[in-house]
């Protein structure tokens, strides 16, 4: 029981570092936990998938209050990339956060969704909807292994 703990609470954490601007990744240990137990593929989704989900709405909260430390030397963006991240928002919208699960882009664009004030239950459907289909294909994938 301890060891299934371990697993899940370990796929957490990674789901949740890998929907931030830390370096993470959950997908392989999302599979190999399931090629371990494929019985528990449910569980194993609705787990990675929450962390992943709320590591995102940290990365919305970020966004939310970024605009204080733009004028601060050490912010990594320039207002110009402020600018350009906004625009492009503006211009595909909240369904670009379909794209939420996407490495490189998808936490920049949960960043983007919290400066532009896009409202947190839109957010986690839309979020949700991406990131829990991304985790599904995962399953899918790993389940053709066995």
């Amino acid at each position: 029981m301890l060891g299934q703990f371990g697993a899940y609470s370990g796929l957490f954490i990674a789901a949740f570092l890998a929907a931030t601007i830390l370096p993470a990744q959950s997908e392989a240990g999302l599979a190999a936990l399931i090629l371990a137990s494929p019985a528990s593929v449910t569980l194993l989704v609705a787990t990675a998938s929450l962390g992943n989900i709320l590591g995102s709405v940290v990365n919305w909260y970020l966004g939310r209050g970024i605009n204080r430390f733009t004028d601060k030397q050490w912010f990594p963006a320039t207002a110009d990339q402020l600018s350009r991240a906004t625009s492009w928002y503006h211009r595909y919208g909240r369904w670009s956060l379909l794209l939420s699960w996407v490495p490189f882009i998808g936490d920049p664009l949960t960043v983007v969704a919290g400066i532009m004030r896009e409202p947190l239950l839109r957010f986690l459907f839309i979020v949700g909807l991406a990131k829990t289909g991304r985790y599904i294909v995962v399953a899918l994938l790993a389940l053709q292994w066995l």
